[in-house]
């Protein structure tokens, strides 16, 4: 990446990491500044503080050299630069999560040698994303944004399992669940929170309000969604590529059409002020004031 993009990048990171640490106590910097001024003789001399023996303790390293899997040498490079990290920052605590564990035991042994105290390890477990089975990742889209929309943020904790909200009430709020409330009213009481703890009180119980406008109560109508123009759609419409526009211009995502068809059409999922639409090649004309229901979570309003 360009230095353009790698602060354009950091950018969008602190703006999220400040919705959680206080802006004014906590100061930011770019390893660039002491990785830039090494020469390839530093570089050399830092890898030769650390054995590849150590480098093997890793686990998933250990793993995929045990299937026969290919480790290449830069990412054995990358626990030493953290490594190094704490060293020029002088750290005296490092937080991560458990894979990450090795890293910040190597900032350690690097501290040990250049004579300064140990930084203090701590991880917190991993958070499993929205399909409960992966760690919480963009990669997998199965995550949820810190900066994103009340509404989303809010829909997106009431799609996780029964099963999942007592890990999310025990790592996003330090508590254990309440077993006396219905669980659909506990996750609800979860994404409130939540939601009110990266927005406000105010746009939190309106999350809440709106959900349950949509889904609990069945009523698109009074609901905030998006609007489509009626009068700008081709005439000759199937049911498949209005639903395909939908999802384009109401929420910018590009859906194929076996995946429209196989997920949403044929299952039941596309309706019209109500009525299903299974057959995708039926045509369709919209009028101003319909509704057409995409999925539990994407709705849109005809204009």
């Amino acid at each position: 990446l360009s230095r353009e993009a790698i602060l354009a990048n950091a950018e969008t990171y602190t703006t999220q990491a400040f919705k959680v640490l206080d802006k004014n106590r906590t100061e930011v910097v770019f390893n660039g500044e002491w990785f830039r001024q090494m020469t390839f003789e530093d570089v050399l001399r830092l890898n030769a503080r650390v054995t590849m023996q150590q480098m093997l303790q890793r686990d998933d390293f250990r793993k995929r050299i045990d299937k026969g899997q290919e480790v290449r040498l830069h990412e054995i490079q990358y626990p030493i630069v953290q490594g190094w990290d704490s060293v020029e920052v002088r750290a005296d605590v490092e937080l991560g999560g458990t894979d990450q564990l090795f890293n910040l035991l190597v900032g350690r042994d690097l501290q040990k040698e250049e004579g300064q105290p140990q930084q203090v390890v701590m991880t917190m477990p991993l958070l499993e994303g929205t399909d409960g089975v992966r760690k919480m990742s963009k990669s997998y889209d199965n995550y949820v944004g810190v900066s994103e929309p009340p509404n989303e943020m809010f829909g997106k904790l009431m799609s996780i399992s029964d099963d999942l909200m007592d890990r999310y009430y025990l790592l996003l709020l330090g508590e254990s669940r309440d077993k006396d409330l219905h669980p659909m009213e506990a996750k609800k009481q979860l994404a409130q929170r939540i939601t009110t703890r990266f927005h406000s009180e105010q746009k939190g119980s309106g999350a809440r309000e709106d959900w349950e406008t949509r889904f609990s109560r069945r009523d698109l109508a009074g609901a905030d969604l998006p609007e489509l123009e009626a009068a700008g759609l081709p005439g000759d419409l199937t049911v498949l590529h209005l639903a395909a526009h939908a999802y384009q211009v109401g929420f910018d995502q590009a859906k194929s059409n076996g995946e429209l068809k196989k997920q949403f059409i044929s299952t039941g999922a596309v309706q019209l002020n109500g009525e299903k639409l299974t057959d995708p090649n039926a045509p369709v004309e919209p009028q101003p004031g319909d509704i057409l229901r995409l999925s539990k979570k994407h709705s849109v309003r005809f204009s």
